[in-house]
């Protein structure tokens, strides 16, 4: 198993932006020097908590401040985009990481967003985003004449051509064919986690579901599986989580439900999103609760995996025993105002160092 970061990031909106973006980039960096693999940042135009327009943007100004982190995003939300816009802009930034970039898409989970770009029908959201990374994989694979006639997109590049001066020529990707694309989920027996791993993406499970809507991805990694004829290989599949490691059960506790905290206070407002939103099956451990009847508490109880690096790691392996063997754990980025940064800062190192290790043994058993 590897491990790795995935924030919004979300932050209280009372801090200035400028502070946060600080913040986040040293977070990644510290990440890069204790051996994370990937960090994978979202995309929110319309939302001040959730203040990064631009993931390739503000991931750009970490390339040269990392060595070996792969910097992606997540995601990109197609339908909010002109495929040929992020065809030329991902392209570009995998020749500036010279490779180290993983291309996170989706649909948009925001709903500001999606009436920003007049896409705030389900069904038309999916069908962009399935239609704009087919024509962004075919700009990459292929040279003008283009002409791209779907039910959602309508241009081309046809005349406007000088082959000799190269006029006309798209940019192509560092790596070759592509840059590998993930898929994130959030939703209970999500199809797009099936789809996925048809086309040979990799799926990342949102870090605020449940466990049973965990599990319920796992089951679709397998069904994806048999419809290939395959074995079932649950080792490309990210499960984000929120997680706090102390040296002792009791701190690791007392951190995860601190007010003060970065967990609670992520978990208190997304909470208060779901319910606006009139979407809490996302993060209800259990169904039939009623959302009055949920408090901050539970949620922290329900979603973050907290404790010593013994009982973290005992936990996180007995997580993949029930949902499946996910190969990649990314620890949710927490807002470290105050004393929150260093306590991240903790959890970050003893999962390195300390936790790591321990399901690498646990695995070998």
């Amino acid at each position: 198993m590897k491990i790795g970061l995935f924030g919004m990031p979300m932050h209280p909106a009372h801090r200035p932006q400028s502070e946060t973006y600080d913040e986040v980039a040293e977070r990644i960096i510290f990440a890069d020097k204790l051996g994370f693999s990937d960090v994978f940042i979202g995309e929110h135009i319309s939302c001040t908590t959730e203040p990064i327009a631009s993931p390739l943007i503000f991931l750009a100004s970490v390339i040269h401040r990392t060595k070996n982190i792969r910097l992606g995003t997540g995601v990109s939300a197609l339908p909010n985009h002109h495929p040929a816009h992020v065809a030329g802009q991902v392209a570009q930034f995998d020749n500036m990481s010279k490779g180290r970039f993983n291309f996170g898409i989706g649909p948009g989970g925001l709903a500001s967003d999606m009436e920003l770009f007049n896409v705030l029908d389900g069904e038309k959201r999916s069908a962009m985003m399935y239609e704009s990374i087919d024509i962004i994989l075919d700009i990459w694979k292929s040279n003008p004449p283009y002409r791209y006639k779907t039910e959602h997109y309508d241009f081309g590049l046809e005349e406007m051509i000088i082959p000799d001066l190269f006029v006309g020529t798209m940019l192509k990707p560092f790596q070759k064919p592509h840059p590998p694309i993930f898929s994130t989920a959030m939703s209970p027996h999500s199809s797009s986690v099936k789809t996925a791993i048809e086309r040979g993406w990799s799926p990342m499970s949102a870090n605020f579901c449940g466990e049973g809507v965990i599990a319920s991805h796992g089951k679709k990694v397998a069904e994806g599986f048999e419809t290939l004829g395959k074995p079932v290989d649950y080792s490309s599949w990210s499960v984000a989580r929120n997680i706090v490691v102390r040296k002792t059960d009791a701190e690791a506790e007392d951190a995860a439900l601190n007010p003060e905290g970065g967990n609670f206070f992520y978990l208190d407002y997304l909470w208060k999103v779901l319910v606006a939103a009139n979407y809490t099956a996302v993060m209800k451990e259990d169904p039939n609760m009623a959302d009055e009847d949920v408090k901050v508490a539970d949620l922290v109880n329900d979603i973050v995996i907290y404790g010593s690096p013994d009982t973290v790691a005992q936990k996180i392996q007995a997580m993949r025993e029930r949902v499946g063997n996910f190969g990649n754990l990314l620890m949710a980025i927490m807002d470290g105002e105050g004393a929150n940064e260093a306590g991240e800062r903790e959890s970050m190192t003893l999962l390195a160092n300390e936790v790591l290790p321990k399901i690498h043994k646990m695995e070998k058993a």
